[in-house]
C-alpha cells in the first residue's frame, strides 16, 4: 500500500510526462531518525521511470524534467528523492 505522497508523485509524474514504466519506491524507512524524516513514512522516495519524453535529453535535463513535474514536492514534503530517468530501449 502507498501512501499519499507516493499516490500524488505517482500522479504527477504519469500527466506530465507519460511513462512507459514508472516505480515510485519509498525508502523512508531506511532513513527513520536521520535527518530529513518527519515521521510521516513518506519523506525519502527513489523514482525509477521510462518515458519517451526522455529521449535525446541529458541526465541532468531528465532530472529536472521530473522536479519540474514535482513541483514543490521536493524539499518541501519530500526530503530526499533519487531519480533514475531513461528512454525506452535504454
Amino acid at each position: 500500500m502507498t501512501g499519499p505522497i507516493a499516490q500524488e508523485i505517482e500522479r504527477l509524474l504519469t500527466e506530465a510526462l507519460t511513462p512507459t514504466r514508472l516505480a515510485v519506491i519509498n525508502d523512508s524507512a531506511s532513513h527513520a531518525g536521520h535527518m530529513g524524516d518527519d515521521g510521516t513514512g513518506e519523506s525519502h522516495f527513489t523514482v525509477e521511470i521510462e518515458s519517451a519524453a526522455f529521449i535525446g535529453q541529458s541526465r541532468i535535463d531528465r532530472q529536472r524534467m521530473v522536479n519540474k513535474a514535482l513541483g514543490d514536492l521536493p524539499g518541501q514534503r519530500v526530503h530526499a528523492l533519487a531519480i533514475k530517468a531513461k528512454a525506452p530501449g535504454e
